[in-house]
């Protein structure tokens, strides 16, 4: 039975979990992987051409995916939209289950030849959140809301990574507090927009930034001389 793409890049990267502790998001995690899971290294070096690179973002995106399903699956009606920004950033984490492969995985994409694979991982997760959330908007709020709620992710990832409080308390008291703060730019800004001088003074920029608009989503679809892999 021929192993499909996706089946052998989970075994792979299940593999190198057990490694990255130890060896990092290496090209030695990825040849660990290769030898532990007996899948043909031309094969695995088809799937992952960047090695562990490839895998390390495969990681990523499944902790994405996790976090997708948490926010399908429960209950939110309840909660303001402040509080499921935050659960959403929590379940995120929470989908997390070893600790170190994102500590390694954050010193990886902190070197400048992976930085744009770092931010892109990023700001997938956010774009993720924002549209499980229903966000609908198609203009420059688009971008700002996404550049915003990134800061916070980041920097909640940081903290999270050197906190050892009981259930990560600290971390959620951070995250808590980093959503206070956006939510005083907001306020900042409902109050230029309600003040008739300073309002004003924003028409200019106001007409230039309603010019932007969100970038359209394509739909998934095989394209002429793209493969899709065999099923099993």
């Amino acid at each position: 039975m021929t192993t499909s793409y996706e089946t052998a890049k989970t075994q792979l990267l299940d593999a190198a979990l057990a490694h990255v502790p130890f060896d990092g998001w290496s090209e030695a995690t990825f040849q660990a992987a290769i030898r532990d899971t007996e899948v043909d290294p031309t094969v695995a070096r088809a799937i992952c051409p960047r090695g562990a690179i490839d895998l390390a973002i495969a990681f990523h995106r499944r902790g994405d995916d996790a976090m997708q399903a948490s926010i399908q699956s429960e209950d939110m009606s309840g909660m303001k939209f402040r509080e499921k920004v935050a659960a959403a950033v929590r379940w995120r984490l929470e989908a997390v289950e070893d600790k170190e492969a994102v500590r390694r995985g954050t010193t990886l994409f902190a070197l400048p030849m992976y930085a744009v694979d770092g931010a892109k991982l990023i700001w997938g997760t956010v774009d993720a959140i924002w549209t499980a959330l229903g966000d609908t908007s198609d203009d420059i709020n688009w971008y700002t809301k996404r550049a915003t709620l990134s800061g916070v992710y980041s920097s909640t990832v940081l903290y999270w990574l050197g906190d050892d409080s009981p259930d990560a308390m600290a971390t959620w008291a951070f995250l808590d507090r980093r959503i206070d703060d956006v939510m005083q730019i907001e306020k900042a800004k409902a109050r230029v927009r309600n003040s008739p001088t300073l309002s004003r003074l924003m028409i200019g920029p106001n007409w230039l930034m309603s010019q932007i608009k969100a970038p359209a989503r394509m739909p998934k679809m095989d394209f002429p001389g793209s493969w899709t892999a065999p099923r099993d």
